[in-house]
């Protein structure tokens, strides 16, 4: 007999065959020893729940293995682990919504949505412990609020169909540099030769700022910003579209864009008789550049 556990792969399977060399050890340590992962990255695996022991879900990690079981678990799940960034210093998210098919995460400023190492889905995914997590839209770096994240493939495309639609709400606050002098308006103006939409309301005005209330039909690649700063309002703190020259010690202090996904609505696009309706308050950074700006309450 080989003194070798048997591997056999699927598509979306990974199954491990125990022979008599692994007959007695932990799952913990099985899976970390054949996927070549620490213990940790094994754990984590096992706390998602897609680990199965002769076809049944096994997610204790002192399980002890006999000679001759199955053991199988989702490649998709194999990649996570084999692919785990270890972030201890980054903060636990803090998610507004969650069902079985999505999760609404309140995106904190200086991460990215996607792309890069450390990211809001790379967090999210270990967090979790769903390794198909994925982000259905995004939102800037310095950008704080409701982000939408789907647990699987199908809501994940069903999401980005209903998003190619005008039924999503999507709004946010903002600070701007100058009185703003209308309590409603709309800017029309194409972006990079599309059409894009943004309908402005103005809360609260102070000598040289305005606190506003933007909704988007459309959502153009810095839609808000490259809107705002057309018609000379540009967002505190933005400093590619904003001023170049700072005209205002006070805006030496901010530290980022003042910009904040405050709320996003659509109907469910898994289920058609719910809707996904998230509120995400303002962040500290932001109600500090309020007071800042003589806009705070």
């Amino acid at each position: 007999m080989n003194d070798r556990s048997t591997f056999r792969a699927k598509p979306s399977v990974t199954t491990f065959i125990v022979n008599r060399v692994d007959a007695n050890k932990k799952l913990q340590v099985f899976l970390a020893e054949k996927l070549k992962v620490s213990n940790r990255a094994a754990k984590t695996m096992l706390d998602s729940k897609k680990v199965w022991v002769n076809r049944h879900c096994v997610w204790m990690a002192g399980h002890i293995l006999k000679c001759g079981d199955t053991v199988e678990l989702q490649t998709s799940a194999v990649t996570l682990v084999k692919t785990k960034v270890e972030l201890p210093d980054t903060p636990k998210l803090h998610v507004l919504f969650q069902d079985g098919d999505y999760l609404v995460v309140d995106k904190p400023s200086g991460m990215l949505a996607t792309g890069g190492t450390v990211n809001v889905e790379t967090v999210m995914r270990q967090q979790t412990g769903l390794p198909d997590l994925r982000v259905v839209h995004r939102l800037d770096k310095e950008t704080t609020g409701c982000l939408l994240m789907a647990t699987n493939t199908a809501a994940w495309e069903a999401a980005v169909a209903v998003f190619k639609t005008r039924h999503v709400t999507k709004l946010y606050r903002t600070i701007v540099w100058g009185r703003y002098e209308r309590t409603s308006s709309t800017i029309q103006q194409d972006l990079d030769g599309e059409h894009a939409i943004s309908h402005i309301r103005c809360e609260k005005v102070s000598k040289d700022a305005s606190f506003l209330l933007v909704r988007i039909e459309t959502g153009r690649t810095h839609q808000i910003r490259r809107h705002l700063a057309s018609i000379r309002y540009p967002i505190i703190g933005d400093r590619q579209y904003g001023f170049k020259t700072v005209r205002d010690l006070r805006l030496q202090t901010v530290p980022r864009i003042m910009l904040h996904s405050c709320g996003l609505e659509l109907p469910h696009p898994v289920n058609a008789k719910s809707m996904i309706k998230v509120h995400s308050p303002l962040p500290a950074d932001f109600r500090r550049c309020l007071q800042l700006f003589g806009l705070g309450k």
